[in-house]
């Protein structure tokens, strides 16, 4: 069984709502349910390591501790059971009125099946657990949940959203997933962040900006094509 733990920068940016950022992000770790306690543990041990509190994010990545950040995501690469996706998402290639009904939380939830649906297969059983936001329509979760069964070769248990704050996993993606919309947005106003994005880049041998290949399978970064 296949856990997905995922997370979303900048929805605002296909939500009609101002932003100086143009590309929308998002991604997902995936683990094996049989390691995700492991995980967690090391993630806990490292923190304790380094007398971190609070909410591991990309935000909060700074000078007193980019060494913690370093480590993470060593370990992330570290550890074979970890993979992670993300999609970006150029808001000004959306069109909304033609594709998605001109309703913005449906093209939302429809970037959300591209993130999920190439990776869920091979007659696996997935939980997929999202960043809790509130929905107009109630009924998202379950409608990505009864797609993703109708369309893939994955038996989806469930689409659930949790608080970010009571996921390790989620919290690792949001570093992850940070990282690559500093580098896309072309960002340079943070030593530290430089640092933790040359770090990434270092192990998976390409550029954030650039994108991975298609079937990267340890890091893996789909810059989706609306034209």
């Amino acid at each position: 069984m296949i856990e997905v733990y995922c997370d979303e920068s900048r929805p605002e940016v296909i939500y009609g709502e101002n932003s100086p950022d143009r590309y929308m992000i998002i991604s997902g770790i995936w683990i094996p349910r049989n390691a995700r306690n492991k995980v967690k543990n090391d993630i806990k041990k490292l923190k304790d390591k380094h007398n971190l509190y609070g909410e591991i994010k990309w935000r909060n990545v700074s000078p007193s501790k980019i060494d913690f950040y370093l480590e993470l995501v060593d370990l992330f690469f570290n550890t074979p059971e970890l993979r992670f996706r993300c999609i970006v998402v150029d808001s000004h290639s959306v069109d909304l009125e033609a594709y998605h009904e001109s309703d913005s939380e449906l093209g939302f939830y429809k970037f959300y099946y591209q993130l999920l649906k190439h990776w869920v297969g091979n007659w696996e059983e997935y939980w997929i657990f999202l960043d809790h936001k509130k929905n107009k329509l109630p009924d998202r979760l379950h409608t990505l949940e009864r797609v993703l069964n109708n369309s893939t070769s994955g038996f989806i248990r469930e689409v659930q959203a949790i608080e970010s704050k009571e996921s390790l996993l989620i919290q690792m993606a949001d570093v992850l997933m940070g990282a690559v919309g500093y580098k896309v947005h072309d960002k340079i106003t943070s030593d530290a962040k430089l640092s933790l994005i040359s770090r990434i880049e270092s192990r998976i041998g390409t550029s954030l900006h650039q994108g991975t290949y298609r079937d990267a399978q340890k890091f893996n970064i789909f810059r989706i094509d609306l034209r």
